[in-house]
């Protein structure tokens, strides 16, 4: 005889909870392929209709006032359907113009809003496909992607000397090097640090900035970690899990150039957190990454071949412009709305 649980709606046989939690799940998972099968249909139309304007455009001669033309016409075949405003209308034209074919491709699964903000803020297809593929893999809003491109992420990603070739093994070096920037972009910590701990008290407060800059996966563990290896302390500067790589990464600080010691006392603290906080089973080894404000390449490579643990050497950048110009500049909110404002044509036409 089965249990029952009492409630307000009378008593309920056991198991009954999972089966309704396993439906929930069941349902949200349909409505999200579902979601995701919608995007994926009406991004294919809209290519398909702008490689029909672009085509038609191109073999009969026909101008720009055609656009205008077709987006009355359609307005007028279809008023329940929105979408075909003249500036969504160039825009699907663009896109056809820009990837000769989607299928297959990371620009095919993404949002339409995503697409126009690539359109507008990135000239080179490479590029654009780079960007493309990060909000597949990382699932980036609008507005990450914005500053993504702002802060030039395609530059910077996988760039700076690395013992990954040596370290790691084939199948894991790609994304392990991709976890890396050259230079990491700091400029919200304000003015030179004076010191080290200067610099880890800044990073540590604007600890959600600083995990963006990092990338996905990141979850910060602690600062000034404490290792103690046979009654001594040792205290890491910054330390991190990487949840998609299944990776501790130490980060160590320095606000001067690339020293050879450094490196030394890096691998040091990778070898400790492998050997007290690394699962063999479920974690992969442990990478360090050393900031530096400065480097000299030739001294760094020279270091690196001596190491036989995954270590990274980065410059960070933490005032690339002046004040009163970065006071200039556009904001990510600003940006955000630019791209709205040219996507509520389509709203103001359509309604």
């Amino acid at each position: 005889m089965s249990r029952r649980v009492s409630t307000t709606n009378g008593p309920i046989p056991d198991g009954y909870l999972d089966l309704l939690d396993d439906i929930k799940r069941e349902i949200t998972t349909a409505r999200l392929r579902t979601a995701l099968a919608v995007n994926a249909e009406m991004i294919e139309l809209y290519w398909r209709i702008g490689r029909l304007i672009l085509d038609r455009q191109r073999d009969k001669g026909w101008g720009a006032k055609v656009v205008q033309r077709l987006s009355v016409d359609l307005k007028t075949a279809y008023p329940h359907l929105r979408g075909f405003s003249p500036t969504n209308l160039r825009y699907m034209r663009a896109f056809a113009a820009a990837w000769p074919e989607i299928f297959q491709q990371a620009v095919g699964r993404i949002p339409w809003g995503h697409i126009v903000v690539l359109l507008d803020q990135v000239d080179d297809r490479t590029d654009r496909d780079f960007y493309a593929a990060r909000v597949v893999e990382e699932g980036w809003s609008r507005n990450i992607l914005i500053n993504m491109i702002k802060a030039r992420v395609h530059e910077r990603v996988g760039a700076g000397p690395t013992t990954f070739a040596e370290t790691v093994p084939l199948e894991q070096r790609e994304a392990v090097q991709q976890m890396v920037r050259d230079p990491y972009i700091i400029d919200w910590i304000g003015d030179a640090p004076k010191h080290e701990r200067d610099l880890e008290d800044r990073l540590v407060a604007h600890i959600a900035n600083f995990l963006q800059e990092l990338g996905t996966g990141f979850a910060f563990v602690g600062r000034q970690y404490c290792l103690l290896v046979d009654g001594d302390e040792f205290f890491c500067d910054l330390l991190f899990y990487n949840f998609r790589l299944r990776r501790f990464v130490v980060i160590e600080l320095k606000i001067g150039k690339f020293l050879p010691e450094a490196a030394g006392k890096l691998t040091f603290y990778v070898n400790a957190i492998d050997q007290q906080l690394r699962d063999p089973v479920h974690d992969e080894p442990t990478i360090g990454i050393l900031l530096v404000a400065q480097r000299n390449d030739a001294v760094v490579d020279l270091t690196l071949k001596t190491m036989c643990s995954p270590l990274a050497v980065s410059t960070y950048e933490y005032g690339a412009l002046p004040a009163e110009v970065r006071a200039a500049l556009p904001t990510e909110a600003q940006l955000a709305h630019t791209v709205a404002d040219a996507l509520a044509d389509e709203e103001a036409s359509d309604s």
